[in-house]
């Protein structure tokens, strides 16, 4: 998807390094300078994945948030904790797995001292897409997994339904390998009780099992 030059509209794509000259690091040199949509302007900095080039599974979620804004690291806050514990409990090694977000700069809102999370709109994943296309196409992962609803929509488009669909082996129109989908992990965070959180967590394990299963038949 590139920019729409009858309104001038900008989009990652426009910031991409050329063709050639798109390994993960220069990818994630390029990326900084990334002003594909409005995010930039509030963000820290752009937050762009990590984890090895040759790795089996990436694992995409929706967007930084505070803490992944100040580190400029992916998955470094209360729901990367949990995002470690499931993959452990799934049997997967967290530093062979690579992570990253279909939206690369933190969308919040402020209230006092507070910056407050709020959901990208679809512009913000289609403007980033590019991105996410590129991270892809470098590593060539056997599996995908889709974190939450907006990693869902990025990687499968607007018909995926995660209520619907989340632990099976899907396939997208421009992902090469599985796609399996799963919550995110900072839904764990939001279940009103202990009893409700373990029985979630449990469903994103196995969901993650699902995905170490496709991995290895890939």
């Amino acid at each position: 998807m590139g920019a729409d030059r009858s309104t001038g509209a900008l989009d990652g794509s426009d910031f991409l390094p050329p063709p050639g000259r798109r390994s993960l690091p220069q990818l994630a040199r390029a990326a900084e300078g990334c002003e594909g949509c409005e995010l930039f302007a509030g963000a820290t900095q752009v937050v762009f994945g990590e984890g090895p080039a040759d790795a089996r599974m990436v694992l995409v979620g929706e967007q930084p948030g505070d803490q992944e804004d100040q580190q400029g690291r992916p998955f470094v806050g209360p729901a990367g904790r949990l995002l470690a514990e499931g993959l452990e409990a799934a049997g997967i090694v967290r530093d062979e797995v690579y992570v990253t977000n279909a939206v690369k700069h933190f969308y919040f809102v402020e209230r006092g001292k507070r910056r407050l999370h709020q959901k990208p709109k679809v512009r913000h994943v289609r403007a980033c897409e590019p991105w996410l296309r590129c991270e892809l196409d470098a590593i060539r992962p056997r599996v995908t997994v889709a974190l939450g609803a907006t990693a869902g929509l990025s990687l499968l488009g607007a018909k995926y339904r995660l209520t619907q669909q989340r632990g099976l082996v899907l396939q997208s129109e421009w992902v090469k390998g599985a796609v399996v989908g799963t919550i995110h992990p900072s839904a764990l965070l939001r279940m009103p009780s202990h009893l409700d959180r373990d029985a979630a967590f449990a469903e994103f394990v196995r969901d993650l099992k699902v995905a170490k299963a496709a991995q290895k038949r890939g």
